[in-house]
């Protein structure tokens, strides 16, 4: 039995070739089992650090790429072990047959564990994105998504970097130098779009409106539906949908008209300068009447003979509601401004300039 398990074959033992074997089948035996206390481990890890995350979830998400990585690296490590086949040792293009599998072998290796990585990555951000729904809305799930694609970007071109170092034996310090160079470039080409995305970041942190709040920017009044990293979308009052750049949002004065707590109405009358003082006195008193019996819908109000001018009077009548529905507010806004027609007709007050008398005179 000895004897028979110390002959050679393709340059290694029976022996060599059972010790694989028997590995392989191992691992694939128990490939479940490790995996599945492999991604414990992880939740464990997690779990500690408070965050709200689902066992089972987590574990069958990183099932599967903990699955190939352990029997890659078991069958890679048993490979490594043996000797290579002599009938094999021939050279593809001046490059030796034994040296493509071995970089191959390894190219696999980083692969599966970047697989892993990216699903780790994709667990941890759907997790926070739960998180932000509940806790901080529409805006945090957004900044949530973007790094969750810049994290897989950067880990993908690491992995990049991986496969030429190890696979291709090649020094990447010179290609860093060359994508520093790139990048300096490709950023001041489009400087612009880097003050969006810079722009976009100060949006997400210091959150001075949502998706859904009613803003005021540069003459554009409307609703926010959605904030990217470029722009951001707002359906206006005449119901278009303008896109505003992010840089515009941060750099102008914006006005988040959701975020008030009353509304202002506000009437400016011009009476007639020829009008008894009596009169004036009582188209005051009157308005504030008018505006104490709205006392339910007026929360302060105020009315002032404003200024005297050479043709006028000038009655400010200024007065704040709720933070109420704009349909409600215009309705409290016309009956206002008729009652105030009404009690100048009563009063027979006219306003400065609305008859003019016409003087023709004869040569």
């Amino acid at each position: 039995m000895r004897s028979f398990l110390q002959q050679v074959f393709f340059d290694n033992t029976v022996r060599d070739y059972l010790v694989l074997v028997v590995a392989i089948l191992l691992i694939l035996l128990f490939k479940r089992y490790l995996s599945r206390y492999i991604a414990t481990t992880f939740f464990r890890l997690l779990h500690k650090a408070s965050w709200n995350i689902g066992k089972e979830e987590f574990v069958n998400l990183l099932r599967g790429p903990i699955h190939v990585f352990l029997v890659l690296s078991v069958v890679f490590f048993m490979l490594d072990k043996m000797n290579f086949p002599s009938f094999l040792q021939f050279k593809i293009h001046r490059i030796p047959f034994q040296d493509i599998v071995e970089s191959s072998g390894k190219a696999i290796i980083i692969v599966t564990f970047i697989w892993l990585l990216l699903r780790l990555i994709d667990f941890v951000a759907l997790t926070l994105q739960q998180k932000a729904d509940i806790a901080q809305g529409i805006s945090a799930n957004q900044l949530v998504v973007f790094f969750k694609d810049f994290l897989k970007v950067i880990l993908v071109f690491i992995g990049i970097l991986l496969l030429i170092r190890f696979t291709l034996n090649k020094d990447i310090a010179p290609l860093l130098a060359g994508f520093g160079i790139v990048g300096a470039a490709l950023a001041l080409s489009a400087r612009e779009s880097l003050e969006n995305l810079i722009a976009s970041f100060i949006i997400f942190f210091d959150k001075p409106f949502f998706p859904g709040d009613l803003v005021k920017v540069q003459q554009i009044t409307g609703t926010v539906e959605r904030i990217g990293l470029r722009s951001t979308r707002i359906r206006t009052d005449q119901k278009t949908y303008v896109t505003v750049p992010n840089k515009q949002m941060v750099d102008s004065i914006l006005d988040n008209l959701t975020l008030r707590t009353q509304r202002r109405g506000f009437l400016s009358l011009e009476i007639s300068g020829a009008t008894p003082y009596e009169l004036v006195q009582q188209l005051i008193a009157g308005i504030r009447k008018i505006l104490q019996q709205q006392n339910e819908n007026v929360q302060t109000s105020s009315v002032v003979l404003s200024d005297i001018t050479r043709n006028s009077f000038v009655i400010q009548v200024e007065y704040f509601t709720g933070d109420i529905a704009m349909e409600a507010f215009n309705n409290i806004r016309e009956e206002m401004n008729l009652s105030i027609i009404q009690l100048m007709e009563e009063s027979k007050v006219k306003l400065a300039g609305r008859e003019q008398e016409m003087v023709v005179a004869q040569a």
